[in-house]
């Protein structure tokens, strides 16, 4: 059977193990078909990340609601979002938090995110160009952080402008292979809580991040 709509993608994310109603409700909200290129809205609603611009993909539907599922939002956070893609998963944390400060760093991904976020009436969220590695100084701090990248270490930056009590989700591995890892900060640092899932993910490029 052919996927075709948001309640297919919900019924995978319940599949994946995620019970959270306001997230089930913002992705029943969200069509994926308008966050995806022209060329692969057949498939925007199976289970699987798209092919996007620069040898990119975007994150799977239920891979993308297991880790907003571990920041668990209450509707009041201030959010960093590393890796903005054409914007679903920024869709589905603005439809969850206060507001959304998301950077990806390629300009033209972030021009396509905009319009699509525009469409969809989404206007609580900032988007910009830049090195995602050195997060968002002027916007912080934070209640939330997730990478949707992957490197060995979490950026210092990004443990810097993350607010004491938050929490920050990234893959940790060298790209390709890794564990989603769950953390918070502590007075003592950042402390790692839980693997939410394993994941292949593209790497993180930047100044605390792959070189290129």
């Amino acid at each position: 059977m052919i996927a075709s709509g948001p309640a297919d993608l919900v019924r995978a994310i319940r599949a994946a193990g995620v019970r959270d109603p306001r997230l089930l409700d913002a992705v029943r909200a969200t069509p994926r078909a308008a966050f995806v290129p022209e060329g692969q809205i057949a498939a925007a609603y199976e289970d699987e990340p798209i092919p996007i611009a620069h040898r990119q993909v975007t994150t799977q539907p239920s891979l993308s609601a297991r880790v907003i599922e571990g920041l668990a939002l209450t509707g009041d956070e201030h959010v960093l979002e590393v890796g903005t893609g054409l914007g679903f998963q920024t869709a589905l944390l603005a439809r969850l938090a206060r507001d959304v400060v998301s950077i990806d760093r390629w300009p033209d991904l972030v021009r396509q995110a905009r319009r699509n976020l525009d469409r969809q009436g989404i206007g609580n969220v900032e988007l910009l160009a830049g090195d995602g590695s050195l997060g968002v100084p002027g916007r912080a701090p934070y209640d939330a952080v997730v990478v949707s990248a992957a490197f060995p270490e979490v950026p210092p930056p990004l443990v810097e402008q993350l607010r004491p009590g938050g929490r920050l989700v990234q893959p940790i591995g060298p790209g390709g292979h890794e564990e989603v890892v769950l953390f918070q900060r502590t007075p003592t640092g950042l402390e790692r809580r839980q693997v939410l899932t394993l994941a292949r993910y593209v790497r993180l490029y930047g100044r605390h991040g792959y070189p290129g």
